[in-house]
């Protein structure tokens, strides 16, 4: 792992976790960070991998190496899902589950089948604290089926436009996918277009296409533009709520989600992302930051990263309705149960990590072994 991406996504996560617990209004933008990082990390192996191997091992080793650090951890979370069911399906996990086995046997199929972020933009979607999350984990991994064959197929020549191209098509998508749920064009999707075009997958591609191109094409004056943009990004976004409600709130920065008016559901993204690609070329290209995010806590929690994400929603569920339980003074949003649900996440996550995700992930090298020159960037 390059030095400084593990504690960027730490940083990604407990963005994540802060707005999930009601803390950091913004927060919700480090999955759009996950995204631009995976694009950068997997264009960067997979064409590392393209230049070494032939092609049945190219395709063979990169799902296999992809399903042994993706799959176990999610169907083993799935799996708990479904022992609580069976151990205690009338228990109350809150007001966003108040029958959990219902609740389960709602989302379930769509979670097992990687198809979540597409229910979530349907009309049957609820809220739940045992699912909801795992949409971006449906796209990122929608992801990963499709672009090693884009890779593999397009010749290196070409490779700038295709992710210019797929840049372009980003905010391309999502413009066609608002308009099709604000004119209602069919009954089964979700009422809230907003909401429905952050959750496609469609609407992310530039996200890891930026992550693509940086992981093969200089930017000038990065850092530059990286103070440029966190400068202007901010009050574009206040301004546009301020021209549009008549207020502005600061805590969310200009970017409530979901993005809403002057068609910021279509350019906000955008910018936000291209923030996201020019912080991680600072800190690949540039060292910067690179000492500050190498510190062992941040190091460790971005190693465990995708363990915190998988298990914190419904963790969180979990303390709240326990402390509740117990008539404890600790509500959604106190600090309380912000630290006592991130500890809890962490020693999980560790848990799941030391006996379950790292034996797996030893037998990558084991049987799908790939060119040193290739584990450059594996995440």
């Amino acid at each position: 792992m390059i030095e400084g991406l593990n504690g960027l996504r730490a940083l990604a996560f407990l963005g994540v976790f802060a707005y999930h617990t009601g803390k950091i209004r913004f927060g919700w933008a480090g999955v759009d960070l996950f995204f631009v990082l995976s694009g950068f990390l997997i264009t960067d192996i997979l064409l590392r991998m393209k230049g070494s191997l032939p092609v049945k091992d190219f395709f063979i080793k990169f799902y296999a190496r992809r399903a042994l650090r993706i799959l176990p951890l999610y169907y083993l979370y799935l799996l708990i899902l479904a022992v609580i069911v069976f151990v205690s399906p009338n228990y109350n996990f809150g007001p966003l589950a108040t029958n959990f086995r219902q609740e389960f046997y709602h989302n379930i199929w769509y979670g097992i089948f990687y198809v979540y972020d597409f229910f979530f933009a349907s009309a049957g979607y609820r809220k739940t604290w045992a699912f909801s999350h795992l949409w971006s984990l449906s796209v990122e991994e929608q992801f990963y089926l499709i672009w090693p064959f884009l890779i593999f197929l397009i010749p290196k020549k070409h490779l700038k436009k295709l992710f210019l191209y797929a840049i372009g098509l980003g905010p391309i998508f999502r413009l066609i996918t608002t308009i099709i749920f604000r004119n209602h064009l069919f009954p089964f999707l979700l009422a809230d277009p907003q909401q429905a075009t952050y959750v496609l997958p469609f609407s992310h591609v530039d996200a890891f296409a930026l992550g693509a191109y940086i992981s093969r094409f200089d930017i000038p004056y990065p850092r530059l533009q990286l103070l440029g943009l966190v400068i202007a990004i901010p009050v574009i976004g206040l301004i546009t709520d301020y021209f549009i409600t008549g207020h502005y709130v600061l805590a969310t920065l200009g970017y409530e989600l979901p993005l809403i008016g002057a068609y910021k559901e279509v350019w906000g993204y955008s910018l936000l992302n291209y923030l996201f690609a020019i912080l991680i070329y600072c800190i690949v290209r540039t060292k910067l930051f690179q000492s500050d995010l190498s510190g062992s806590i941040l190091s460790y929690l971005g190693k465990i990263s995708y363990g915190l994400y998988v298990y914190h929603f419904f963790t969180t569920a979990v303390v709240v309705a326990v402390l509740k339980k117990h008539s404890l003074p600790y509500t959604f949003g106190s600090p309380g149960v912000f630290w006592i649900a991130l500890i809890t996440t962490i020693i999980i996550s560790t848990i799941s990590y030391h006996f379950v995700e790292k034996p797996i992930l030893n037998l990558k090298s084991r049987y799908f072994d790939i060119p040193a020159s290739a584990y450059a960037s594996e995440n």
